[in-house]
Order: structure tokens, then C-alpha cells, then sequence
């Protein structure tokens, strides 16, 4: 799968899909949006950027743009109570959730997404990995749910991480050619690395030659090798470690690896392969920690495992899966 740029075509289509699904839309209707959003990477694109402009037309979207989730708590609350229990609201509040969450989920909506979309040159949707190869030659592995900027000018070569993960090999051409993630960035000396950005930190892993990190302006260079990494946040860096880089690195070919991982990370992950939302809604169950391997092209496969070792409740409704 090939990274790509939004189509002008695509985006009209996108358009007069949201006037359709925002006006109390038919099955058919539903069924052929679902066909036209799956028939390419592009139509995914197009409708991120046609429901940004639909988010910031609308009041109510933008205050779930923050509180969606307490919505969905209070959603699946009043669908949980028996009927003579009902608050007289809650049949209202269940329509307008799921009129926004349709919205949304449809699309894999994240509000914070669209802004880090708008300044990128290339955006891999949620769902397989994408492949690209830079003007110059060098090779790019985007992770799912990926954007990155490019700045390929005589005598620099840079790219920003906007969101996700990104595995670079890098062509000798005698330009420098620097990443930018967070307030940091990573240094090329001749090497097969991943930059990653997370919620947390930014990381950088090496599978072979040399990077140089710096985890903000003015602050010491760290030079990594082969099966190291560094994480850094804020201007601090963690020292240099030692990691099993070829594992860390399987999300190339379709897996997520851990060792004693929360759970709330592996949500994250398989959420960025899943074409909805998943919404970890247990502060003590997002904590627990885990180990293993799991394949990135079957979320849901996934979480019902994970359901039966751990236990939570799961709950799908209108393309997002709520555990609690």
C-alpha cells in the first residue's frame, strides 16, 4: 500500500456523502457510503477533511471533540438501565451521541488528527501499512495512521513526524537528512531506523548504522547503533538502551510485539488498524500489563482475545468498540 495525497475528487465525493449521512440517511445509503469509504486509501482522506469541516461548523461536534468519551460512559450507562429506570433524557442523548460517534467512527474520527493531516504531504489511513520512496531515492515504511511532512530542497532533506511511526532507509547522497519529531530530532549518519511518536514520548530505534538524537534545540546529540533505542519528552531524553530492534520492528509485516506493554498501548496500536474507534474506557484495566505477539491486521481477533485472558466487558456499537 502506497502513501498518497488527498484527490480533489474524492474530497467532493466526501462532501456529498456528509450532507447524505447528516440527514437521517437510508440502509442503502449506509451500505453504498460504507462501499464508497472501502474502495480506496484516498476516500478515507477525503472524508477526514470533509468531516473536519463538518466538526467546525457544528457546536455540539466540537464539544465531543474533547468529551467524547464521557459521552459514550454516559451513553452506555443509560443503555445499560432498565427501561422504567431511564432518565427522560436519555433517549435524547443516545440519538445525538450516536448521530456524532456515527459521524465519526466511521471515519476513524480524531479531531486532533485532521490538524496534523492538513500540513502533511503524505497521510497513511488506518488499516495496512503504506509503502513510499522519496525523491531521492530513500525508502519509507509508514506505520498505520501516519502523516508526515517533506522538505526534499538542494542541500536538505528533512521530514516531520506528524503522527505515528515511520521506518526510514535512507539514500547516501551526501545531503544531511534529519527527522523532526516532537521538539526533537534524529541526525542520519547511514542507517535503517524508526522514528515513533506516542502519547507519552517520541522514540527512536535503530535496526542498523548510525543516528544521532537530539531531544530539543541546544541540547546534547546521543549516537545510537544497531539495536538501540532512546525515548525523549519535553527536552529530556532517557539514556541509550539496549532493545531487540527486528522484533520492535515487526509492525512492518503485519505485528505488534510487547514485553510487559499496558494495555492502553496496545489499544493504541491496534486502534491506528482499525477503520473505527476503540475506546479504552478503565483506568485500572488500561494499566495492566502484558506480553506477546499479535497480528495487526485483525484488531478485533485481538481484542477478543485479550477479552478472554483479561476479562473486561466489550461492546460494540455504530463501528466503536468501548471496553470497560
Amino acid at each position: 500500500m502506497t502513501a498518497h495525497r488527498v484527490n480533489p475528487l474524492a474530497a467532493r465525493q466526501a462532501l456529498k456523502w456528509l450532507s447524505v449521512l447528516a440527514n437521517q440517511p437510508s440502509e442503502a445509503q449506509r451500505r453504498a457510503f460504507e462501499r464508497w469509504l472501502g474502495q480506496a486509501p484516498a476516500h478515507a482522506q477525503a472524508w477526514q477533511q470533509a468531516s473536519q469541516a463538518w466538526v467546525r461548523s457544528e457546536a455540539p461536534a466540537r464539544t465531543l471533540a474533547d468529551e467524547d468519551a464521557v459521552a459514550l460512559q454516559d451513553l452506555l450507562q443509560a443503555m445499560d438501565a432498565p427501561p422504567r429506570r431511564r432518565a427522560p433524557w436519555a433517549a435524547a442523548l443516545a440519538t445525538a451521541a450516536g448521530v456524532l460517534v456515527l459521524v465519526g467512527s466511521l471515519a476513524g474520527w480524531r479531531p486532533d488528527h485532521w490538524l496534523q493531516d492538513l500540513g502533511a504531504d503524505h497521510v497513511c489511513p488506518a488499516g495496512p501499512v503504506c509503502s513510499l520512496t522519496l525523491a531521492d531515492g530513500s525508502q519509507l515504511t509508514l506505520d498505520a495512521d501516519t502523516a508526515i511532512a517533506v522538505d526534499l530542497t538542494p542541500g536538505r532533506r528533512q521530514v516531520q513526524v506528524r503522527r505515528g511511526a515511520v521506518f526510514f532507509k535512507v539514500s547516501h547522497t551526501g545531503q544531511p537528512f534529519v527527522v523532526q519529531a516532537g521538539g526533537g530530532d534524529v541526525r542520519v549518519m547511514g542507517t535503517e531506523f524508526e522514528v515513533r511518536r506516542q502519547a507519552s514520548d517520541e522514540r527512536v530505534t535503530v535496526l542498523g548504522g548510525k543516528v544521532a538524537v537530539r531531544a530539543a534545540a541546544g541540547q546534547p546529540e546521543q549516537v545510537l547503533q544497531a539495536d538501540q533505542q532512546v525515548a525523549y519528552a519535553h527536552g529530556h531524553a532517557t539514556p541509550v538502551g539496549q532493545v531487540d530492534s527486528a522484533t520492535l520492528l515487526g509492525w512492518r509485516d503485519g505485528w505488534l510485539s510487547y514485553y510487559q506493554a499496558p494495555l492502553a498501548r496496545v489499544v493504541a496500536d491496534l486502534a491506528a488498524h482499525y477503520p473505527g474507534r476503540i475506546l479504552l474506557l478503565n483506568d485500572e484495566l488500561a494499566a495492566r500489563t502484558l506480553s506477546g505477539s499479535f497480528p495487526s491486521r485483525d484488531p478485533q481477533a485481538v481484542i477478543d482475545s485479550l477479552q478472554k485472558v483479561l476479562g473486561f466487558e466489550q461492546r460494540r456499537w455504530l463501528g466503536v468498540i468501548v471496553l470497560r
